[in-house]
């Protein structure tokens, strides 16, 4: 009896850090200033995105205001999110 609560509680552990939130993410802001293309190649460039996946952020960047577009650990998003920057686009580690 002891071995299968030993058991269930081991679980229980492995369930919830799999099901936990990345540490951070990149948000981009919309702003006045920058075309769609531009925007769209960045995300490409600095986040790994597809064309389309770039597109869709895009698009929710503009109608919406803001767009999350990548998660990970801060020392991954730290550079790419500074390349955004430096590209001329709103951006913060969140």
């Amino acid at each position: 009896m002891i071995i299968n609560q030993t058991k269930e509680k081991v679980k229980e552990q492995s369930v919830t850090k799999t099901d936990s939130k990345p540490e951070h993410e990149i948000v981009v802001f919309n702003d006045d200033i920058n075309t769609f293309d531009h925007v769209i190649e960045t995300l490409i460039d600095t986040c790994d995105h597809s064309p389309t996946q770039a597109e869709q952020c895009t698009i929710l960047i503009h109608y919406k205001g803001k767009c999350s577009v990548k998660s990970g650990s801060y020392n991954d998003l730290k550079p790419r999110c500074l390349k955004i920057l430096e590209a001329g686009i709103s951006a913060e580690i969140v």
